[in-house]
Order: C-alpha cells, then structure tokens, then sequence
C-alpha cells in the first residue's frame, strides 16, 4: 500500500464524525450557514508547558525536559519541540535563546483523538471540577485553557514522574468568532461552567 493510499484509509476519529454528523446540520440549520466553506472548523490542538521557572542558571535539568517531553508525547502521540526564549526578558530572568516551553502541534486524527480524551477522560478527573471558563476566545474564536497537572491524564504514570507540571491547551478555530466556537465546542460536550459556576 503506498503511503497516500494509507493517509487516505486512515480511521475518522469519534468526535469528529461526532461533528461531521451531528454539528454540521445544525449549523446550517440553527445558524445558517449552509455553505461549508462558511462553517467552523477546528483546525488544530496546540499544547505547551513553560519551563521558565524550571530554569537554573538559564539550564534545563534533564530530568524535567525528560518528564515533560514524555509527558506530552504520551498525550498527543507525537514528540514535542522545544522553544527558546527570542528575547532576554530581566523581569523573568530569561536570556535570549534560553529554553521557554515545550510545544506540540495535533491535526486531524490525532487532534480529534486528543480532544475527545481531554473532554471525555482527562476533564472529569480534575478535582472538584465545575467546568471550564465560557470567556477564554480570542477575537477568531481559538479557546485556550490550563491544566494545573498532568496527572489528569489517565496515561500518564505518575510514578515516573519526578515533578508536577502544568499545561496550556489552545484549541484553534478557522472561519470562526467566540461565539460560533462557543456553540461547537458545547455541542461536542465539551465542558464549560454553567454560570453560577463561573461567577465563583
């Protein structure tokens, strides 16, 4: 099999024939937009850990790049990249060129897997969760939120974890605004505070 013919039969991933069958029609339908090239869409998932704080004399200890590049490629299935600092900045004692973050990118098969693990198995472990701001779009539409640990992540061991990290999940949006997103991510189950929640 070549390798386009098997980039052509890979598998639909459940949330996202979650939105080609069930979010589609209703925005055509509740919002009017039946062109397709009109429509929403979730183009990719974006994750990274600052490592700033985690900086000794503007060094990384292997063993956090290490927790860190596991912990993110056991997430998202593929190795992360390291970004460094393009700028010194005195106030966060960072010099140009220093390490800043891990970063890593999902599109298609793995974003929709991603997503649907961060909604339907990551979320729900985090404790006393009450649901996730309804105000965190940019002007396009592109969400973003952290997580407090990677613990969460029921694939993640944490027995070979030698820290606690956070993270930052951006999810990004194509021909979309806040509140177009806001009613995507809502109809995939995604899990927004209600608004008494969300005044605490």
């Amino acid at each position: 099999m070549s390798e386009a013919t098997a980039t052509q039969a890979a598998p639909t991933a459940r949330l996202q024939q979650m939105f080609e069958e069930n979010v589609v029609p209703k925005l055509a339908s509740e919002k009017g937009l039946t062109n397709p090239l009109s429509q929403p869409r979730i183009v990719k998932a974006v994750v990274n850990v600052g490592v700033g704080r985690l900086l000794e004399n503007q060094k990384l200890k292997q063993d956090h790049a290490e927790v860190i590049t596991e912990t993110l490629t056991v997430i998202s299935g593929q190795k992360p990249i390291m970004i460094k600092a393009k700028k010194s900045v005195s106030n966060f004692k960072v010099r140009e060129g220093a390490p800043s973050a891990f970063m890593v990118t999902m599109r298609r098969y793995r974003m929709w897997s991603f997503l649907d693990r961060l909604m339907n198995l990551a979320m729900p472990r985090i404790k006393d969760f009450r649901g996730v701001s309804p105000k965190s779009f940019d002007a396009s539409g592109s969400y973003s939120f952290g997580l407090t640990e990677q613990a969460v992540w029921p694939e993640v061991d944490m027995t070979k974890s030698s820290f606690i990290h956070g993270m930052h999940i951006n999810i990004v949006f194509a021909r979309s605004n806040p509140e177009l997103s806001h009613y995507v991510l809502s109809e995939l189950g995604f899990p927004f505070a209600k608004p008494e929640s969300s005044k605490k």
